[in-house]
């Protein structure tokens, strides 16, 4: 992602103004009010948000509430859930804040102490559920690495605005072990495993069944293979394989029709082949 130069600058200078700030803060493990209001400082001086137009606190959404509201463009794109700064995050910290973001139809939601920043996105499933997809602790990130301000970057209200953080997730999606786990799986891939065994072993006999026994058997571990991103692989790897299988067919078809080319007609309308 392409960051401007403007925001790049207020991240690297944003990032070296609050770190201290939050150190010292953890340091004096504050409640989570007073973490609230630094976090709520930190989304406007360092990812861009309006503290008056943008930011809501104390979010209603069907009875339950949730901590932080961010808007852009006037909509609500993404609700935080905030824990005080010296409590460590944990999974069960974020159900709330999925509830109300489903509720809402709010793709994304963010866990943060101030410290460490976990960013998720809601699956529309039954159940619902949600997926880590990115995870930064503040002080782990240097002002100068260009690779620490992409991390930031995805967090701006500008790169909200542009829909960065679901391609960030895309991005993410293409080459994690679920979609790789499960691609080697599909037919073709398994295959062409099949055609290089035999080459290494000319004179053993070896079935494509065989080798998916032990993908999934004794290489693969479980995880890659159940739950929802695994599912979630699965589905996208389905639609690719039907849309080429389609394709094949149609060339197929074209591949097989006569060629007007090779056919010449009588005067009388009868069709003569070219020899």
């Amino acid at each position: 992602m392409t960051i401007p130069k403007k925001v790049e600058k207020r991240l690297k200078e944003g990032l070296k103004h609050f770190q201290p700030i939050v150190e010292t803060n953890r340091n004096k493990d504050v409640n989570e009010s007073d973490t609230v209001v630094m976090i709520i400082d930190i989304l406007s001086n360092v990812f861009g948000f309006d503290k008056y137009n943008d930011i809501t606190t104390e979010h209603a959404i069907r009875g339950a509430f949730c901590d932080i509201a961010l808007k852009v463009n006037g909509k609500i794109q993404l609700l935080i859930e905030a824990k005080a700064i010296g409590i460590e995050l944990k999974e069960n910290h974020i159900r709330q804040v999925v509830d109300c973001a489903a509720n809402e139809g709010v793709e994304w939601v963010i866990l943060t102490n101030a410290v460490s920043w976990k960013i998720f996105k809601v699956m529309f499933s039954k159940p619902i559920q949600n997926i880590l997809v990115s995870e930064v602790n503040i002080f782990d990130l240097k002002s100068k690495s260009d690779e620490d301000i992409q991390k930031l970057y995805i967090l701006t209200k500008e790169a909200i605005s542009k829909y960065s953080l679901e391609q960030y997730y895309t991005q993410k999606q293409a080459t994690n072990k679920f979609m790789i786990g499960n691609l080697l799986c599909i037919d073709s891939i398994i295959n062409e495993m099949k055609k290089n065994l035999r080459k290494i072993y000319p004179d053993i006999k070896i079935e494509a069944d065989e080798i998916k026994h032990v993908l999934l058997n004794e290489v693969l571990k479980r995880e890659i293979l159940e739950g929802i991103e695994a599912e979630d692989a699965k589905k996208k790897i389905a639609k690719y394989l039907r849309k080429q299988e389609k394709t094949d067919m149609n060339k197929n078809i074209a591949e097989s029709a006569p060629s007007i080319t090779d056919e010449k007609t009588s005067d009388n309308g009868i069709s003569l082949k070219k020899n």
